[in-house]
């Protein structure tokens, strides 16, 4: 198939939903996201930009990106549960890894900070890819 070049625009318009400056897609949109079992052997239902996942343990999973983000300054946020009543939290744990371009590591814990696998997971990545 032939190669047409590079598509250049400053804006995006919809024909009925309106314009959109191209900025807001180049700068805000989620740059990996990942949605997974983690129970038992871990399964990915759905992503963007992650080439892999690691289990480390109870709650505690590798996400490997599949293009790097520029450096490790990216944010995160994530969601978890199972269907319960229970309220736990995705955490980006600095003293287990510090996060690199090509990766993070997230623990999920209930609040009183024990590990738990939870059938449902998603993390999702805002930052400037490489």
């Amino acid at each position: 198939m032939p190669s047409f070049g590079t598509l250049k625009a400053d804006t995006l318009t919809h024909s009925t939903a309106g314009s959109l400056d191209t900025n807001f897609v180049v700068e805000g949109s989620a740059k990996a996201w990942v949605n997974f079992n983690g129970t038992g052997t871990i399964a990915t239902r759905d992503s963007f930009n992650t080439s892999s996942l690691t289990d480390n343990g109870t709650g505690d999973y590798d996400n490997s990106f599949t293009t790097s983000f520029s450096n490790a300054n990216y944010t995160h946020s994530g969601m978890s549960g199972d269907g319960g009543t229970s309220m736990r939290v995705v955490n980006q744990n600095f003293s287990a890894e510090a996060p690199t371009s090509g990766g993070s590591r997230y623990q999920i814990a209930y609040v009183n900070g024990t590990l738990d696998d939870p059938v449902f997971v998603g993390v999702t990545e805002h930052g400037d890819l490489a």
